[in-house]
């Protein structure tokens, strides 16, 4: 069985299923004798059974009620509303919505030689039930296939999203993985070798041993100094350059991005950067995005950066990320808020200045 949608286009499904149904409780209703309620009994069976699919029931509940729906429904009703041709209209209809494969299609085909075979049973117009099958069939089709398949479009390029926003996270990893190794590993092997050096002249020189022992010494002291410089270079970043970054991040992922900025350096910039990122991940992995608007501006001594942007999830409650963005800004007084007004939400990161 094929992902379900939705709540939107699952109730849209319903709709649709629910109007298959119409003529045939109509026939029903205006049979005379005790058919009628054998027949209203079949079509309850089959909106239940329906219902019970689409919230991911077992696909042979909604065949074996339709199996069911024959003798119960199909006698029922005058012959030239033709009772049970649009239930195998709706068969063939949702066959290829709700199977995979080339079963969807032998599906929706069975379904319609099968609305034939019953009406030949029934009231012995074989052609006159798979037309109305056929023709109800590509309806639904039409009206459910199309939104399904944008569906599945919008899903992919969610996950689309959340891969890039993944990928460029990994990226910035490895960068500072081969920084790192380019810092330590040469330094730390012939620091290595100094010290085995020094232990092994410790009886025969031990002046020599002492000066080595005293270089690895030194080289250890100078490659924290340069880890140190480098751990510096990552926090100590360029606010507009990792404004214009995240803008061109959004805009390759089709969302319309505007910043508008005021010079901001030091211990400012570094902690509004980390939180720009993390605004950056939240609109690429937790919303539908079509617009993004970041301002950065300076007033009552202190610098606030605002970050709004529809497409807006419903949140069951604050992650990870804004929750650490919170705690690392209140230790330099600084205090995060967040809004969300019906789909818009708005980030507001205030740091003093």
């Amino acid at each position: 069985m094929t992902d379900l949608p939705h709540t939107a286009l699952r109730g849209a499904l319903h709709l649709l299923w629910v109007s298959s149904l119409v003529v045939p409780l109509v026939a029903v209703l205006r049979e005379p004798s005790a058919l009628r309620w054998l027949g209203v009994l079949g079509l309850l069976v089959l909106a239940v059974a329906f219902a019970t699919t689409l919230r991911g029931g077992p696909l042979w509940v909604l065949g074996a009620a339709i199996l069911l729906s024959m003798p119960l429904v199909a006698p029922a009703g005058p012959d030239e509303l033709f009772t049970w041709a649009w239930i195998g209209g709706a068969a063939a209809g949702f066959a290829p919505l709700l199977l995979t494969g080339p079963w969807r299609w032998l599906g929706a085909i069975g379904a319609v030689v099968v609305s034939g075979v019953v009406g030949q049973v029934v009231d012995h117009h074989y052609s006159a039930y798979q037309m109305i099958a056929a023709s109800v069939g590509l309806t639904i089709i039409a009206m459910a296939g199309l939104p399904m398949w944008f569906a599945g479009l919008l899903g992919q390029a969610r996950a689309g999203r959340e891969a890039q926003a993944e990928l460029a996270v990994s990226e910035e990893r490895l960068r500072f993985a081969r920084d790192v190794h380019d810092l330590l590993g040469h330094r730390l092997t012939v620091i290595a070798l100094k010290s085995e050096l020094a232990g092994r002249l410790a009886s025969s020189d031990p002046e020599r041993s002492a000066a080595e022992a005293f270089e690895a010494q030194r080289l250890a002291s100078s490659a924290l100094e340069e880890v140190r410089d480098a751990v510096h270079g990552y926090r100590a970043v360029n606010l507009p350059e990792q404004l214009e970054a995240v803008r061109n991040v959004l805009q390759d992922a089709g969302i319309r991005c505007s910043v508008s900025s005021v010079p901001v350096e030091g211990e400012r910039a570094t902690q509004l950067a980390l939180a720009l990122r993390e605004a950056c991940t939240n609109v690429l992995r937790h919303s539908h995005a079509t617009w993004c608007m970041i301002d950065v501006a300076v007033a009552d001594e202190e610098v606030r950066m605002t970050v709004t942007n529809d497409g807006a999830e419903k949140p069951s409650k604050e992650g990870n990320g804004l929750r650490g963005l919170r705690e690392r800004l209140a230790a330099v007084g600084g205090q995060v808020s967040v809004e969300k007004s019906g789909d818009v939400f708005t980030l507001q990161v205030v740091v003093p200045a």
